[in-house]
């Protein structure tokens, strides 16, 4: 049943700086899509079903922009590395489980299940760089009823024997195989090109992903000026290359006519900043990873003022946790620290900018996503803040702030994605 009404308190983001709160308000789902928010019921309306949840608040879903799946398994775990001894002793590891299928179902059964209990609906997704295990996590993810993209990863150096593909016509061959074997084959999973980064990519690599790209005219998403000991090896691996996200553009690799999500640049100089901006690309800010591997604090507040596009990612098992919440609140915590510490004359982010990337911001990425605003997909997540008891009378506004600041995933009562009820 795609046309209904969700009736509660509604809030959504109008713009950067605003967030509309509708107390007792409704919004009007047809066909998977918002026709608008109301305080009344259109008379046009008259006949759709309500669904009411009271005193509950109703957001748009939540969109996490970089996650990498088969790391969930052992998120919280070694977080006192940086990040190149890190992937070496804990990430790299645990990919190269994923050969074994039976081995992927259950870890990735796993994960799908606890996004699916979140505030997130929608995902762009690392998987390992094994066919298989990725086709069962695209399977899982589909039958979950949430929309994702998932990558399959692509890496033919510095990684151990086990987790190295073979050669750069191998990876590109095994990555073309997997995306045939996705065609018309699920409808809210798409795959996505996923080149690890640029030091486990060579250049013939990066050459057979670029024409793969434009033969299946694919998105990409990847990592970009993460960590200083990273853009170093960047620097000795690509000496042609201006800077990091050079390597990715000399190989069609890097926005333009191809939608890309880069994670993190947490260091982009000022070229790398112009490119990004004339490229198009989507920032997937990751604040929790940028401190627990010791990469440091993004310029989100330039990324803002230039126009470059930005969302919020948890980034696991860089970050701990899969909430989009708590990446909100740790981008404006951090946006305070390097407003201290760094540029005094950039404001820090406020409640209503994180709350904006963290819907509009990363929904942008899908389509019309993010918002309640007429002719956005329908994703809905509906919090209930009762187990949050408070003496005060508060604002439907105040009430928000503070599920950003408190809520996990107990605190989920409904979610809604493409106007379809997933629980």
């Amino acid at each position: 049943m795609k046309d209904f009404i969700l009736k509660g308190n509604i809030c959504y983001s109008q713009d950067l700086q605003t967030i509309r709160c509708v107390e007792n308000g409704y919004v009007v789902c047809l066909d998977g899509k918002s026709a608008g928010v109301f305080e009344e019921i259109p008379e046009r309306y008259k006949d759709l079903v309500v669904k009411d949840f009271g005193d509950k608040m109703i957001i748009p879903g939540l969109v996490d922009m970089h996650v990498h799946a088969p790391q969930y398994s052992f998120r919280s775990i070694g977080m006192d590395m940086e990040l190149l001894d890190w992937l070496e002793a804990r990430a790299f590891p645990e990919e190269g489980k994923f050969s074994d299928v039976e081995y992927a179902k259950k870890a990735y059964s796993i994960f799908v299940d606890d996004l699916l209990k979140s505030t997130t609906t929608r995902a762009c997704i690392f998987a390992s760089r094994h066919v298989e295990g990725t086709w069962v996590l695209m399977d899982l993810l589909e039958k979950s009823g949430l929309v994702s993209y998932v990558g399959k990863v692509n890496m033919d150096r510095n990684a151990p024997d086990y987790l190295r593909e073979e050669s750069a016509e191998k990876s590109a061959e095994d990555t073309v195989r997997w995306i045939e074997g996705t065609a018309k084959h699920f409808e809210n999973t798409k795959p996505i090109i996923t080149p690890r980064f640029i030091p486990s990519c060579t250049d013939p690599l990066m050459e057979r992903l670029g024409k793969i790209q434009k033969k299946y005219n694919l998105p990409v998403q990847s990592h970009l000026s993460e960590n200083l000991s990273e853009i170093e090896l960047v620097k000795e691996l690509c000496p042609t290359s201006k800077f990091y996200g050079d390597a990715y553009h000399q190989f069609g690799l890097f926005g333009g006519d191809v939608p890309t999500i880069m994670a993190h640049c947490v260091h982009p100089p000022k070229e790398e900043m112009e490119m990004m901006k004339e490229q198009g690309i989507f920032v997937a800010h990751c604040p929790q990873s940028n401190i627990n591997v010791l990469s440091g604090i993004p310029p989100i507040r330039d990324f803002l003022n230039e126009g470059i596009q930005v969302g919020l990612g948890c980034d696991i098992a860089g970050g701990t946790v899969l909430s989009i919440f708590r990446a909100m609140v740790e981008a404006i915590q951090l946006s305070k620290l390097r407003w201290r510490l760094v540029d005094q004359s950039k404001k820090p982010l406020t409640v209503e900018e994180a709350f904006y990337l963290g819907t509009i911001g990363g929904g942008a990425f899908f389509g019309k996503v993010g918002s309640f605003e007429e002719g956005y997909e329908l994703d809905a997540v509906v919090l209930d803040d009762a187990a949050l008891p408070h003496p005060q009378e508060m604002t439907v506004a105040e009430r928000l702030e503070r599920m950003i600041y408190l809520s996990d995933e107990r605190h989920v009562a409904g979610k809604f994605v493409r106007g379809n009820q997933l629980f």
